[in-house]
């Protein structure tokens, strides 16, 4: 039986390798927005497969607390894994992507054409100040609330059979 822990590590070098690919073969930050819907169905399929090989392994002798707490402590490794994995990108791996990130939110305003040149510039001097933070605060959210919604989703399709005889109660979690 796999534990969270391990099942969140997985899910998190499946999404590392993943982004990492991205980074490398489509430098254009506009193009690997195209892409990254796939990562983030990987994890919310990757959380549904959690919750229903957590409730295989305990021959469904399981309640829709127990499965969806076991998907969402999955969903706290994979989310800790890809903050880990942004602020070392960010400032190792590819420290270049700020620049290219602040270029395309010039561009982005520009074409908006509702602010004038001092708004934007400062937009993206404070955008750029806590660029880190922001990254980080958007990884935190969009993974939990992905995780959230597919442990109930997980949680509420898996079979369940919380009967258990005297003898397996001790394996319930």
């Amino acid at each position: 039986m796999m534990t969270p822990m391990t099942k969140g590590l997985i899910l998190g070098m499946i999404t590392v390798v993943l982004s990492l690919l991205l980074q490398t073969f489509i430098p254009d930050l506009k193009e690997q927005q195209k892409y990254s819907w796939a990562s983030l169905f990987i994890i919310f399929a990757g959380i549904i497969w959690a919750c229903w090989s957590y409730a295989k392994d305990m021959n469904g002798n399981v309640t829709f607390g127990n499965v969806f707490a076991h998907g969402f402590k999955t969903t706290a490794v994979l989310t800790s894994i890809s903050i880990i994995f942004t602020i070392i990108t960010l400032t190792v791996i590819f420290p270049d992507l700020k620049e290219k990130a602040m270029e395309n939110a010039r561009e982005q305003m520009m074409e908006q054409d509702q602010l004038n040149d001092t708004q934007i510039d400062q937009a993206i001097e404070m955008t750029s100040k806590f660029f880190i933070a922001f990254a980080i605060g958007g990884v935190l959210i969009s993974y939990l609330l992905i995780g959230a919604i597919a442990s109930l989703i997980g949680a509420g399709v898996v079979k369940k059979n919380p009967n258990p005889t005297p003898f397996e109660s001790d394996n319930l979690q």
